[in-house]
């Protein structure tokens, strides 16, 4: 069930009116629901019981202090790729003991960091970073615990940008090497190597690409274990995706956006495990939080040109980057309840930015639009505002959260001072120049 609905012909978060939030807060801006967070991971949780079990949110998806600290509070972990989503996690009531350190770049630095807090893992990706992490854990007169991850050359069959397991791809360490990396692992003094990691893409429509690395990724294991190396964890990463069109989770007539059912992802994972007596790492970002999110848009001017009919709004690409970025869909819906006899118009839904892919939506099948009107965004918690940037100088746009009848603003709109006073003129300049920009202090 939706956390936004009609309800008396106004569209809610909850039960909080989208048209009163735009009144005091202002447009764009994101509108998160808690009980759909909640309600997202305690069915996934739900599905894995009777297993070993734990669940790491993939902070990537949405990095909002309000949404890491209500998963954390149900129970959650944290899947980090930075320094930054470390701090985010700790801060947000994350226990490091159930952080997970994964991507291809970790530097010195971050790694200290991890080490200080005592993260439950690294999965590390290359020799190189295993030969670094061991040094520094070794200088610190600690082992760092590592999963390994495996690159098992699947096509995980989603869009190129997001795929991850095929061998040409960044990540992971070619599955043929596995058990040579990992008795290099096992000499080195810093290292605890304590589990196999797989992960191959993001928003995966189906579910064959997970039965397949799973299955390869136990298989490493199982090796590794008759080899004498003491592993405790399968760690599956995530990618499970979200039906952005709406279809049923069984999949539906576009294949990029569809989404395998829940229950036949519990089933591949518990088919790779089989005899395996580890504790099961996984690590869902998009599927925890993309229906829980909106972006509430005003539509500035209605335009009609020779060939399409356009409604401008005053959400843009520097917002929502997907759609530019992906072509992505997402499904938008007029704040004001149509009547129900309304003729649709096919409409392109574009923002302000000045760029010809600065668009949300193309000819899409929506009511009648007129100036002023509000529109939703839907399926904008997942890679909404963690993505977004001030380009053309556009202020970030502010992150609210409702529960039930009440909603707070959880990150504030940027606001002109704060954009411009990031920079700083350097000394040659600052006489000439009167504002908010300064030099750098030395």
């Amino acid at each position: 069930m939706s956390a936004f609905t009609y309800r008396g012909g106004i569209l809610h978060a909850e039960t909080v009116p989208l048209d009163r939030l735009a009144a005091e807060c202002g447009t764009p801006c994101w509108v998160y629901s808690s009980a759909a967070l909640e309600r997202r991971y305690l069915d996934f949780a739900a599905a894995f019981a009777g297993l070993n079990a734990t669940i790491c949110y993939a902070l990537k998806a949405n990095g909002n202090q309000a949404v890491i600290a209500t998963l954390a509070r149900l129970g959650a972990g944290a899947d980090i790729v930075s320094e930054g989503e470390l701090r985010r996690a700790l801060a947000a009531g994350v226990p490091a003991t159930k952080i997970v350190f994964a991507g291809v770049g970790k530097t010195a630095a971050e790694m200290a960091a991890a080490l200080d807090a005592g993260i439950l893992q690294f999965n590390v990706e290359s020799e190189s970073e295993l030969r670094q992490l061991s040094a520094l854990a070794a200088s610190r007169d600690r082992r760092a615990p590592v999963a390994l991850r495996i690159n098992p050359d699947v096509d995980a069959r989603t869009h190129a940008k997001i795929t991850t397991g095929k061998s040409e791809n960044k990540f992971g360490i070619d599955i043929a090497r596995a058990e040579e990396v990992a008795r290099l692992a096992a000499g080195l003094p810093g290292i605890d190597l304590k589990g196999i990691a797989v992960h191959i893409g993001s928003q995966l429509a189906e579910i064959d690409p997970f039965r397949d690395a799973f299955a390869r990724a136990a298989d490493v294991a199982r090796r590794l274990i008759a080899q004498g190396h003491r592993l405790a964890r399968l760690d599956f990463g995530g990618g499970l995706g979200v039906p952005y069109r709406g279809e049923a989770l069984t999949g539906g007539n576009n294949v990029a956006d569809a989404a395998p059912g829940l229950a036949d992802y519990v089933a591949a994972v518990r088919a790779a495990l089989r005899d395996l007596d580890v504790q099961l790492v996984l690590e869902p970002g998009r599927y925890l939080v993309a229906e829980a999110g909106i972006l509430l848009a005003r539509v500035i001017y209605m335009k009609d040109g020779r060939a399409k009919r356009f409604a401008i709004v005053d959400a843009a690409m520097n917002d929502l980057l997907r759609p530019a970025l992906y072509e992505a869909y997402h499904p938008i819906r007029p704040v004001i309840e149509p009547e129900p006899d309304t003729a649709p118009l096919l409409t392109d839904v574009v923002g302000p930015v000045c760029e010809t892919g600065d668009v949300i939506a193309v000819d899409r099948t929506l009511p009648p639009l007129k100036d002023g009107d509000l529109i939703a965004i839907f399926m904008a918690g997942a890679y909404g505002s963690v993505m977004s940037s001030t380009y053309n100088a556009r202020p970030l746009a502010p992150e609210i959260m409702v529960k039930d009848d009440r909603f707070e603003i959880v990150r504030p709109r940027q606001t002109y001072d704060q954009l411009i006073g990031l920079d700083r003129l350097p000394q040659w300049l600052e006489e000439t120049v009167a504002g908010p920009v300064r030099r750098v202090r030395r």
